[in-house]
């Protein structure tokens, strides 16, 4: 009934006419739907190759798609295909060729209003700039595509770039929260392969902070992963991870066994002949479209030459222009001939330095393992020989045995800061300091440093004198440890070379702004002095001016070394002033923040005849049977009772059962360390004073010890004197607090 209305309003002839425009328009819209449909099953298994790492096999894929846009002049597909050629290219470090596709991406925007793909440029601007190392301006970028597409592949994408920068810029808690959401991704397109990068990124960021088993554990859910959908890169990546991760753990055999893993990857035919077939495949693909340019340019001069107001001249300067391109062209193809033997060339000789610097790499560690391994192992026979010595100086031996007593005693302490000045450099050298931030009192620092080194100035008959500036903030926040350590080898050093003279410490406010000051410090004397030859190599390891002065005045020359790197924590810097004969001065400035508040102080300073031992009971954890029977007597010297724990966990429980007025905690035991008795004791019991008592290595942290709640560390082997007044200091100051 309705045709036959129509039929009657707009006659035979209109309706004839308007049958075939409809089936035209229905014709090509099936035309155009199967175009649609052979582009996404282009684009899939572009995306499928390019997860497999089959470079030659996506480039193809990608041409395919690029030639279709072409021919049905789609601006936007062809948007699409630049994009992903220049992620591809990125990918594989490829940024020259990138950037080539990105700028086509770019022409191609400006006449086209298409908001994801706006987008995805965004998002590769983004990883360009990670790429040159501009982190947050990446993340900014990232931020832009994000608001202008919520596409949930570009989405997952853009949370997996920004996790790497994250990384990068040490945010380590947002990195990880980006990760985790992509391990359990619904992406449509990437599940699998974004659960696989972001596995392998959380196993190096678990490396990073030192927990291998979190490590391990996403190495081996990305080899899993990856070995499933055969992502080989990525298998290549998980091998190489889990191979450092079981090495730096200390399980080398599993070690050796992703490491055999992974020179069966590397050292295949199929990787050596893939990775030149993508490279030859890369460099046709780029010269094909540089030369469909060209081609483009020529047809269009054709097309002008054909023209009818064309003149004789324009056709001569067309095929001048022409001749010039066919040169170029030729040369282009010359140089991308060249290019691929250079290419080659670098890859073997990048080869050849990636071995060298392993080599080199492994050398250094091994330097540094065997120097920490050496330091530390030396500290326990050590402590057995000062304290054996101090024991027997206490027990009134005959005149001509205390001289040897002496002699020994001077012997073990000369080595025992031998061995420190070691340990620092080597931890200096390993990267292993990091300045503290807490509150402390610079003066009681200062006076302490002159106040040990009283007695060294009296036997050279030198007057050592403090000079501290009353207007300087009596709180200060920094390092203490550190601060005592430079002046303790500033002011030792100026002693040594100083006999019947004078040595002064300086300590001035320089400026005061509302929440930090500049401070002046200096350490002078009037002693040998150093000529102007010695002080270019007087802060370099070992060196002491000359063999005549070390041999007179002995050291091991590394004390100004250790000062020179220690003020370059805190971005300071040490300066010298020497005329020979005449004494030397060494000075520098420091920025450090200070407490604005200052409230009522109740001071808890003791002096060691205020510490009444007799009748104390104590645990002392430790490993070692001589250092018991050392400990115990030296305990007994004070009239103080002990008992003995020999591991973390006798610890725990003889801290369960009985009272203690303190406990001395031994660090490295077998079972479980004295940090972890530590933590495990602080969960009962807040209050007792626990002193850890360690031969410091590499790998220790002081603040780590404070962290797992000892109120105090005392390094072995120990003076006497330090050993009583640290156990005096911490019992009955939290006597005096606790009654306070």
């Amino acid at each position: 009934m309705i045709f036959n209305l129509v039929n009657k309003k707009i006659g035979k002839k209109s309706l004839l006419l308007l049958c075939i425009v409809l089936c035209i328009q229905f014709t090509f819209a099936q035309s155009d739907g199967n175009s649609t449909s052979d582009v996404k099953a282009i684009f899939n298994e572009f995306m499928q190759y390019r997860h497999e790492n089959k470079v030659d096999k996506a480039l193809e894929t990608l041409n395919e798609a690029a030639n279709i846009a072409e021919r049905n002049e789609d601006s936007k597909l062809l948007l699409d295909t630049y994009h992903q050629y220049a992620r591809l290219f990125l990918e594989e470090e490829d940024r020259e060729t990138a950037i080539f596709y990105w700028d086509r991406a770019s022409i191609l925007l400006r006449d086209t209003s298409y908001s994801y793909g706006e987008a995805f440029h965004l998002y590769l601007d983004a990883a360009l700039r990670y790429g040159e190392g501009n982190n947050f301006q990446a993340l900014k970028q990232l931020e832009e595509s994000r608001k202008l597409s919520n596409n949930r592949n570009l989405t997952n994408n853009i949370l997996l770039l920004e996790a790497s920068i994250y990384t990068n810029i040490e945010k380590y808690d947002d990195a990880v929260k980006n990760l985790h959401a992509l391990i359990v991704n619904s992406d449509d397109k990437e599940r699998a392969y974004l659960a696989t990068r972001a596995n392998l990124q959380l196993a190096k960021i678990s490396v990073t902070l030192d927990d291998f088993e979190d490590g391990i554990i996403h190495s081996k859910a990305a080899l899993e992963l990856a070995e499933k959908h055969g992502f080989s890169k990525e298998i290549k990546i998980a091998y190489e991870q889990l191979s450092g991760i079981y090495e730096a753990s200390g399980n080398y055999d599993e070690s050796l066994v992703y490491a055999k893993g992974l020179a069966q990857i590397k050292d295949s035919i199929f990787n050596v002949e893939k990775a030149k077939l993508d490279a030859n495949a890369a460099d046709k693909i780029r010269f094909d479209h540089q030369m469909n340019e060209l081609n483009k340019l020529q047809a269009k001069n054709e097309e002008l030459s054909e023209s009818k107001n064309r003149s004789e001249i324009t056709a001569i300067l067309t095929s001048a222009f022409l001749t010039i391109i066919s040169l170029l062209a030729v040369s282009l193809f010359r140089n991308n001939q060249i290019k691929l033997k250079t290419n080659d060339l670098l890859y073997t000789k990048n080869k050849e330095l990636e071995l060298a610097r392993d080599a080199a790499v492994s050398a250094m560690q091994a330097k540094t393992n065997f120097l920490s391994t050496v330091t530390h192992e030396l500290r326990t026979p050590l402590y057995a020989v000062t304290g054996l010595t101090h024991l027997l100086l206490e027990e009134n031996p005959s005149e001509h045995q205390k001289e040897h007593l002496k002699s020994l005693k001077f012997s073990g302490e000369y080595l025992l800061n031998f061995i420190n000045d070691i340990l620092q450099i080597n931890k200096i050298d390993a990267e292993k300091l990091e300045p503290l931030n807490i509150e402390f009192k610079l003066h009681k620092v200062l006076d302490d440093v002159v106040e040990s080194l009283q007695q060294n100035a009296h036997e050279k008959k030198t007057k050592l004198i403090l000079d501290y500036d009353p207007t300087i903030p009596k709180k200060l926040l920094g390092d203490p440890i550190k601060l005592s350590q430079i002046f303790m080898n500033l002011v030792g050093n100026a002693l040594k070379f100083t006999k019947n003279g004078k040595v002064e410490v300086l300590a001035k406010m320089l400026k005061k702004d509302e929440d930090q000051v500049k401070l002046y410090f200096e350490v002078r004397d009037n002693g040998i002095g150093i000529s102007e030859e010695q002080q270019k190599n007087i802060f370099e390891s070992f060196e002491q001016g000359s063999i005549q002065i070390n041999r007179e005045y002995g050291g091991t020359g590394l004390g100004l070394t250790i000062v020179k790197s220690l003020l370059g924590l805190f971005g300071s810097s040490i300066h010298l002033e020497s005329e020979l004969g005449h004494g030397s001065s060494f000075y520098f400035e420091m920025d450090l923040n200070y407490e604005t508040k200052e409230g009522e102080e109740i001071s808890f300073e003791l002096n060691p005849e205020d510490f009444q031992f007799k009748g104390l009971h104590v645990l002392v954890v430790e490993d070692n049977k001589i250092n018991q029977v050392i400990t115990k007597k030296m305990l007994t010297k004070k009239e103080i009772s002990c008992d003995i724990a020999n591991n973390g966990n006798e610890a725990i429980d003889l801290a369960k059962k009985n009272t203690y007025d303190a406990i001395l905690m031994d660090i490295h035991m077998p079972g479980i360390s004295g940090e972890e008795a530590t933590r495990q004791i602080r969960k009962f019991d807040k209050n007792i004073p626990i002193i850890a008592l360690t031969a410091i290595s590499l790998d220790d942290s002081l603040e780590s010890f404070y962290e797992a709640g000892c109120n105090d560390v005392v390094t072995k082997p120990f003076k006497p004197e330090v050993f009583y007044q640290k156990i005096g200091e911490n019992i009955f100051r939290s006597k005096m607090e606790g009654s306070v």
